[in-house]
């Protein structure tokens, strides 16, 4: 692009950065493979590094006979601790957001504040705090991810999958944005909305 300014943009150059997207996103289970790598590098005063952690929420997940994007989305609820561990869920959260549906999206949002009931007290902070979310048709699934899944998995003896079981699953979660709206939110920027806009360049 030749551009500096957005106001100079044309017609041609936001067709090649539509393009240039389009490329990256079919990068994405690559993308998430090597942030879930670095997870092992993080230790984080727990038991086990944050990818042993994450391998076994995702197994968990497994056994338990969920869906596929809830396991993925188990395998990936903290890959926001490679970008901001303070704010690791909603920065996980956020990278899921277009693959998944909105409970799962809800979900790892959410779920620090539902394993707040196991040691926000220690930290002053309320460990009831999952409880402002009581009325929400996923809060159930969100109680059985931190209560089952979650704040279990730091056992070092536990039998965790590899993470190589899991990319097949990881592949076709992020293979492409799910395509159905969501009611109260904006669709997320992904393939279709990057085809419509080079349908209308072209």
């Amino acid at each position: 692009m030749t551009f500096v300014s957005m106001e100079q943009s044309t017609r041609a150059d936001w067709q090649a950065i539509c393009q240039s997207n389009e490329q990256l996103h079919g990068q994405m289970p690559e993308r998430i493979t090597a942030l879930l790598a670095q997870l092992e590098l993080q230790q984080g005063g727990f038991a086990v590094n944050q990818l042993q952690h994450a391998l076994q929420t995702a197994t968990r997940a497994l056994r338990d006979n969920v869906s596929e994007e809830m396991i993925v989305a188990a395998l990936c609820h903290d890959i926001g601790k490679t970008i901001s561990p303070a704010n690791h869920a909603a920065v996980a959260a956020e990278i899921l957001k277009p693959y998944v549906s909105q409970g799962v999206y809800e979900i790892i949002s959410t779920h620090q504040e539902f394993e707040g009931k196991y040691y926000y007290s220690y930290l002053g902070e309320d460990p009831d705090a999952r409880l402002q979310y009581v009325k929400e048709p996923w809060y159930a699934a969100a109680c059985r991810f931190a209560d089952e899944w979650d704040q279990k998995s730091f056992d070092p003896a536990y039998d965790s999958l590899p993470l190589e079981h899991f990319l097949p699953m990881l592949e076709r979660v992020f293979q492409q944005p799910r395509k159905e709206m969501w009611t109260h939110r904006k669709v997320r920027i992904g393939r279709r909305w990057l085809r419509k806009l080079l349908a209308l360049f072209s």
